[in-house]
């Protein structure tokens, strides 16, 4: 199929395809985890899970600079034909998930009660959250390997072994989650042991997929004293220093539209969280274009290819702007009967009806920043990207503290700002000085 473009679209989408293919699988999972958990007796089962698997995502999330950095150094490596730096890449990179996985596990009897200082949910529902987190924070050390690995094969240009790992981790995940809840009636706790063992299953096959990269490439031994040298570290702290301040601001802006929302009412915040569920779907589809621009950005930097980056920027332009349309299409036109599809309480479906508009444009607004994010990654370029997250952070704060009279309206406008800032902050340095900006 992919004959059909000419070859530097078939590269690009050779990346992308596999990738959106295999995040498709992520809500699908979810979708599984509460269907299982929500036929069960009582309802703060499902309350736990919710807030317990939410705390885990907002851990391994703002970790996620492990897979952005490894990307990025890899693929510049790959395009200068550095196998040491190759080899350097991926091994200082693991070494640095194990000890922030020592870290959390080290931490965990901690964190969970500053959850039940904090949130207002109810004692079972409490009581159900330590249990799944518990068990869960087990798999820190598989799961930060595996953003390790993921980023690695991406920063190879290989997109197919990602692929594998992330389809057998959610599908293994599922399997599992139906035999636990539903044959073994282990409840909360089955939907928490099926992640972890999930988790160290995809290391390994991980693993085994890296030993056959590692000799199809020829990387060689590693110079494990090489390693030792803390100043090989510097850089890689430095731009993973500056991701987590990036990833710490997006956070917190859902963060606060989820706190607001709730203090506008159980109407409000259902509401808004059918409305993001969307676009969590455009984020899935235009992360795979993402992370081809990080690969192929990074291999472009590496090789010092101007003209190459020329021509990818092109692409991508081209791309953002059809599925920018296509999902502001999407939107308009199916945009009832999806909310339909998600709720069938017809109070949350009118008011979600109401602020539907603010979805319709915002993939046209945000798709710029995905793709300049993968751009930026893939150059190391984490401080010009912490830069723009916080001038973008604070033209949300400032917009929402002027116009919050508004209600639910100012939130929707002051995230449509945001993903606006995102996307012209980044945008605005390669317009003043071209991809020179980049190297």
């Amino acid at each position: 199929m992919l004959n059909f473009f000419p070859p530097k679209q078939q590269q690009v989408l050779a990346i992308a395809l596999p990738m959106i293919a295999s995040n498709l699988t992520i809500p699908l999972l979810s979708l599984v985890d509460t269907a299982v958990v929500g036929h069960l007796e009582h309802p703060w089962y499902l309350g736990g899970v919710a807030l317990g698997s939410s705390l885990i995502s907002l851990l391994f999330l703002l970790l996620g600079f492990l897979r952005m950095s490894t990307t990025g150094l890899t693929a510049q490596a790959y395009g200068a034909d550095n196998k040491t730096a190759i080899r350097n890449s991926l091994l200082q990179a693991g070494l640095i998930a194990l000890f922030l996985a020592l870290v959390l596990l080290l931490h965990r009897p901690f964190i969970m009660p500053l959850v039940n200082v904090y949130s207002d949910a109810g004692s079972e529902v409490l009581e159900q959250a330590g249990i799944y987190f518990h068990i869960r924070i087990w798999s820190a050390p598989a799961a930060l390997l595996n953003m390790v690995l993921l980023g690695w094969f991406l920063g190879m240009h290989n997109a197919r072994y990602p692929m594998w790992l992330l389809l057998c981790n959610q599908s293994l995940n599922i399997v599992l989650d139906l035999v636990f809840v539903l044959g073994f009636d282990w409840q909360v706790a089955g939907v928490a042991a099926a992640s972890v063992i999930a988790d160290y299953s995809s290391l390994l096959l991980g693993l085994y997929l890296l030993r056959r990269l590692w000799r199809a490439q020829q990387l060689g031994s590693v110079n494990w004293l090489q390693l030792r040298q803390l100043s090989g570290y510097g850089r890689l702290f430095a731009l993973n220093r500056d991701i987590f301040i990036r990833s710490l601001c997006l956070q917190l802006v859902f963060a606060f539209i989820a706190f607001r929302g709730a203090a506008l009412g159980d109407t409000i915040v259902a509401a808004n969280a059918v409305l993001l569920s969307f676009l969590m779907l455009v984020s899935y589809a235009l992360d795979g274009f993402a992370y081809a621009a990080e690969a192929m950005t990074g291999k472009a930097v590496g090789a010092k290819d101007q003209r190459d980056l020329q021509r990818l920027f092109a692409i991508l332009a081209q791309w953002g702007l059809v599925l920018g349309m296509l999902f502001c299409l999407l939107f308009w036109l199916g945009g009832p009967a999806l909310i339909t599809l998600l709720t069938s309480i017809e109070a949350v479906q009118i008011t979600a009806a109401d602020y539907l508009p603010w979805l319709i444009a915002l993939p046209l607004l945000a798709v710029w920043s995905y793709l300049l994010d993968g751009i930026y990654i893939g150059a190391t370029k984490a401080r010009a990207m912490r830069n723009a997250m916080l001038v973008s952070f604070a033209g949300f704060v400032l917009c929402y503290a002027t116009l919050h009279s508004l209600g639910n309206h100012a939130l929707w406008l002051a995230l449509s700002l945001f993903m606006l800032l995102r996307g012209l902050t980044l945008a605005w340095p390669l317009y003043r000085r071209g991809t020179a900006v980049l190297f």
